[in-house]
């Protein structure tokens, strides 16, 4: 939950303090290149996390949300925010990874989809809790005290960390070969078909956290995380049920019903012409998507080998960067600051999300459970 407020609670406002340091065109990299650094580590994380240990991994992630949120008030110029941007991207790129390896550990597989349901609410709350958070403290005390409070929940969550027994059964010590990467590290074949679900979702999840501060703002929505808390507060409601209806009836059936809302969903944004058909389409996508993505980890997870828990996982985090890697970028350069291209930025995230959805419904599965 701490990790996850860490980072998350900067990201509203993001857009205007990169317009107030001159760099409004550029929008679109503010999530980008997060991503990028994160998509790139994944094939490391996922490496040491099956070697050094799934603590050390998560540790480094929540020390890299620590250190960044701290130098945004200091690194003021464009350049310095987007090197940042990089950096803080190793954040994502370990520490879900480890958190989900370290889960598989830990709970029988009939269990697991309800089990990343719950490590999914507690992120989700946190990602919840953050933007509005963030978004209140920026408000009332200005943008440094809310980067120093980000780095705050970065600092608590490394405290509790090092609380923590490692799973991890023949761990080694770190050395220059644990980073090494070979070409089998970087991308589990077994997993394939759960990443070409989640690149197709996540690249409407990174439109949303590009353009949907300045829709908001278009239809008179003043808190810029207000939109955020009602995506995150709709997914926290259903990753629980989510998790175990996957368990029950198999990650197949649950994919296929949530990915069609997520199509919904960005129709019904991409239409708003009020704050309030603005936040029920919000809603709807957080709904949906908090159906998905335990979903899928779950899924990846059933595929994955036992002694390469970490790839798989890993595998299916690229996926998910690369996705919404491409969706930011894209939306930024679609959106171009122009009120009447919010339409377009999320028609065609709705195209790709239906894609899925008719792939999910055409090709032949299993409808039980994988495990």
């Amino acid at each position: 939950m701490l990790f996850f407020a860490s980072f998350s609670m900067i990201i509203p406002e993001l857009p205007s303090y990169l317009t107030r340091l001159g760099g409004a065109e550029h929008k679109g990299l503010i999530i980008a290149l997060f991503t990028v650094t994160a998509m790139i580590s994944r094939p490391f994380s996922g490496k040491l996390s099956d070697t050094i240990g799934r603590v050390p991994v998560m540790m480094f992630g929540a020390g890299v949300c620590f250190l960044c949120s701290l130098m945004y008030p200091i690194l003021t110029t464009v350049a310095g925010f987007f090197m940042l941007r990089l950096v803080h991207g190793f954040s994502t790129g370990f520490t879900p990874t480890g958190q989900t390896t370290y889960l598989s550990d830990i709970i029988p597989p009939e269990k697991r989809g309800e089990a990343v349901g719950i490590l999914g609410t507690a992120g989700t709350f946190g990602m919840a809790l953050g933007p509005a958070v963030g978004g209140t403290i920026a408000n009332i005390y200005g943008l440094s005290f809310m980067f120093y409070s980000s780095s705050f929940c970065g600092l608590v969550s490394i405290l509790m960390l090092t609380r923590m027994k490692e799973t991890l059964k023949e761990k080694r010590k770190f050395s220059v070969s644990a980073i090494r990467v070979s070409r089998k590290d970087l991308f589990e074949p077994k997993v394939l078909v759960p990443c070409l679900m989640m690149v197709l979702i996540a690249y409407a999840y990174g439109a949303i956290f590009t353009v949907i501060p300045d829709f908001g703002s278009f239809l008179g929505i003043e808190n810029k995380g207000l939109l955020f808390a009602f995506i995150t507060v709709a997914s926290l409601v259903v990753r629980l049920l989510a998790g175990k209806a996957s368990d029950l009836y198999g990650r197949v059936p649950v994919l296929r019903i949530s990915i069609f809302f997520i199509t919904v969903s960005l129709i019904i944004i991409g239409f708003a012409t009020t704050s309030a058909m603005l936040i029920v389409g919000a809603s709807l996508y957080g709904f949906s998507h908090g159906s998905t993505s335990p979903t899928l980890l779950a899924w990846a997870t059933d595929l994955s080998d036992a002694e390469h828990k970490g790839r798989g996982i890993g595998s299916l985090y690229i996926s998910m960067e690369f996705g919404i890697g491409i969706g930011a970028f894209a939306s930024g350069l679609l959106y171009g600051n122009q009120n009447s291209n919010f339409l377009l930025v999320f028609l065609i995230s709705a195209i790709l999300s239906f894609i899925g959805f008719i792939y999910l419904v055409l090709k032949p599965f299993k409808h039980k459970a994988i495990y």
